[in-house]
């Protein structure tokens, strides 16, 4: 029954912990410029972060040590430290999105404005890392997140034209008026909402501090195949009701409000409020996932102490990098850097270094020295394989797609 309850309990956290900042605002000006043209994407980046997010846990499962913590052995310093500055680079850039979307939810529950919240946030979110069990700051914001569902019942009470909406989602077509580079651009910023590089770091190094073995592999390949995908019919829902109210009036989407506003046609002010409820657990959940992330890679990579799971005093390095990193994000954000246009950048130039993020998990997965009989099996090296060519060429494009469109503007 305990092991059921875990299976349920981390199903769920997975669902509202899969949407972040990121897929907010990438689903939703996706969904108002393309309607379901770019649903696609989705399918493949939830497929992709379900094969490496599997491999991932499983590799810490297996070998009782997270993805970054072997990097280093397994590369070498150099390609390692490669490694560390391209990740931790996006990964500060997605906890400064997190913390300015967080505010962002409150200023609209408020209307006080967000740069007021900011430094707030940080600290609240340097708290939650400081006092509560990994598990129960993990699983409470996933939980709560999961407020998000009202985007789903949303599409069914927005009436919309559903063969419309299949018809684009299957014939995907670039709409009159949008040019190819900047279909393609959103396209990108898609994968890299989908298959942030944090969320593997955050995967492997949770494993760790809920101490899996291999007896919670189940738990494991259960969260991944259900958890993740159904994170990412949340993610399709924003799209969808952009889609259908945002898209037919031309509206293209520059503040977090706009993301709310179909629930808010559709169910008034108790649908906004869950709306916001759910963006602010999916956003103050992802900022305490992407700051330990920060302080993951670094310790990880320096061989220092690490981890909730032992007492900070044993583990001050560890937790100084996080600080440091709350720290950053908060002042990168009070520079008035516009939070949504901090989120696009972030989740292209985390597309641009997916090759990096997801090439050390495939190697470790498939090393016998420590995945013993647990190393890959043949369909998930093929398609592993395909996605690695798959990112490669995204990480070429990106950043001249990112010139030619002046960032899809």
């Amino acid at each position: 029954m305990k092991n059921l309850v875990q299976v349920a309990l981390g199903v769920l956290t997975a669902i509202g912990g899969f949407v972040d900042i990121g897929d907010i605002v990438a689903s939703t000006a996706t969904g108002a410029r393309f309607g379901l043209a770019l649903a696609w994407v989705l399918v493949v980046g939830t497929t992709g972060i379900m094969i490496f997010a599997e491999m991932a846990g499983r590799v810490a499962a297996i070998s009782g040590r997270p993805v970054f913590d072997l990097v280093r052995e397994r590369l070498g310093a150099g390609m390692g430290l490669a490694n560390l500055l391209a990740s931790f680079f996006i990964t500060l850039l997605t906890l400064a999105a997190e913390i300015g979307g967080v505010a962002l939810a409150i200023e609209l529950a408020t209307s006080v404005n967000y740069l007021l919240w900011v430094p707030l946030v940080g600290i609240v979110v340097w708290v939650v890392v400081w006092r509560l069990p990994f598990e129960t700051m993990d699983n409470t914001f996933g939980l709560i997140g999961l407020a998000l569902v009202v985007f789903l019942f949303a599409i069914w009470r927005l009436h919309p034209d559903w063969a419309g909406l299949a018809h684009s989602a299957l014939h995907p077509t670039v709409p009159q008026g949008e040019g190819h580079p900047t279909y393609w651009y959103f396209a990108i910023a898609l994968l890299g909402s989908a298959m942030s590089p944090y969320e593997v770091f955050f995967f492997s190094s949770g494993a760790v501090e809920q101490r899996w073995t291999r007896r919670d592999l189940i738990i494991n390949r259960t969260n991944v195949l259900i958890g993740f995908p159904l994170g990412g019919l949340l993610a399709l829902a924003l799209m969808c009701t952009a889609a259908i109210v945002l898209q037919p009036q031309g509206v293209d989407p520059s503040h977090l409000s706009q993301a709310a506003l179909p629930v808010s046609l559709a169910f008034g002010k108790l649908g906004l409020a869950l709306a916001l409820i759910g963006i602010f657990a999916c956003t103050f959940g992802a900022a305490l996932e992407t700051c330990l992330s920060c302080g993951y890679t670094v310790a990880q990579y320096f061989g220092w102490q690490w981890g909730k799971f032992v007492k900070p005093a044993q583990a001050p390095r560890f937790h100084v990098v996080v600080l440091l990193s709350i720290l950053a994000g908060t002042l990168l954000v009070l520079t008035t850097i516009d939070p949504i246009q901090l989120t696009e950048y972030s989740i292209v130039l985390a597309a641009a270094a997916l090759p990096l993020t997801y090439l050390p998990v495939l190697l470790v997965a498939n090393d016998r020295d420590y995945m013993g009989d647990k190393v890959n099996s043949g369909a998930s090296n093929l398609l592993a394989t395909v996605y690695l060519l798959l990112l490669l060429v995204v990480s070429v494009a990106t950043i001249p797609l990112l010139v030619v469109t002046k960032a899809g503007g």
